[in-house]
């Protein structure tokens, strides 16, 4: 069944369970890289705010086996749990000093999402965009990012300047940059806290002894690939060994260092970085198919490839 027909179907299901105290819809949500989900809304009359249920899961559930009942009373019992006690007040969001000092930055790829920069402010990075969002962190709802469009920047009466400079200072103080291997990453380096921290190298299978790798990253492991942004990470890290490197970008979520042990592997590189993009990556988290490098001479980043 495809993901329209199937979201269509159990948006009528869950409209005829709860009855016209709720209103129910399908909203089609734009994810990085122009990647369509499904996801269902649900809002009480007396609600302001209410989860989107992404149905993606729950069409491969359903054609598993599990039956449409089922997907129903899941996507219902998800909908209870993920529901604030009270309505949220989201007037603050109007207010610009209310909000400044939680604007922060990621990266996506330009050609990728052009139809989304038509509608946000970004800057220019190599063949990427820095883009801007709000770090939401409250009671109710935890933890979640608004994405700032152009309409936010006109209603606020800022610039792109702006907030790049908040979020400058933002990203770095609000997700702590770490370094470290692979395995080191995973397992969350234990024993290790704050921004800069640097883990032992350890070489990772499927990378050439030679050439030691080091995973970038933010302490949350989400939209870690800006942190090569950050002031003098970059600069501070090619210091230490007194090398340039290339730079891998794995995901959105983080990017690999490889140690220029100058020996001519670029062509090597690009073509694992197209790889792994196409059978490893999901297609909203894929960051570029290029290949970066960071000129410890010329204290700066460029792609090769």
């Amino acid at each position: 069944m495809e993901i329209n027909a199937f979201a269509d179907k159990v948006c009528k299901a869950v409209k005829k369970e709860l009855g016209t105290g709720y209103r129910v819809e399908v909203k089609k949500v734009r994810k990085n890289n122009g990647v369509i989900h499904y996801g269902l809304v649900i809002l009480a009359k007396a609600q302001n705010v209410a989860p989107t249920i992404y149905l993606d899961a729950f069409l491969e559930a359903y054609e598993r086996g599990s039956t449409f009942g089922v997907i129903i009373r899941r996507l219902l019992a998800i909908y209870g749990a993920g529901l604030p006690e009270t309505n949220v007040d989201l007037e603050f969001f109007r207010s610009f000093e209310k909000v400044k000092d939680r604007i922060c930055y990621r990266l996506a790829g330009r050609k990728e999402n052009e139809s989304l920069l038509q509608d946000v402010p970004y800057i220019e990075f190599l063949d990427l965009a820095i883009c801007f969002y709000y770090a939401y962190q409250g009671e109710q709802l935890g933890e979640g990012s608004i994405l700032i469009h152009n309409s936010h920047m006109e209603m606020w009466g800022t610039c792109t300047a702006e907030l790049l400079g908040l979020a400058q200072q933002n990203t770095p103080r609000l997700f702590p940059w770490i370094c470290g291997s692979l395995k080191d990453i995973m397992t969350g380096m234990p024993g290790a806290e704050g921004s800069g921290m640097e883990a032992e190298e350890d070489s990772e299978e499927g990378f050439r002894d030679d050439f030691p790798m080091k995973v970038l990253t933010n302490e949350k492991r989400s939209q870690g690939a800006v942190c090569m942004l950050y002031p003098d990470v970059l600069a501070g890290l090619a210091e230490k060994e007194a090398r340039s490197f290339y730079i891998l970008p794995s995901s959105v979520h983080e990017v690999i260092l490889l140690t220029d042990m100058g020996v001519g592997e670029a062509e090597g590189f690009k073509q694992m970085i197209v790889e792994i993009n196409d059978t490893q990556v999901a297609p909203e988290e894929v960051l570029s198919d290029s290949l970066y490098y960071y000129d410890f001479a010329e204290k700066r980043v460029k792609i090769i490839f």
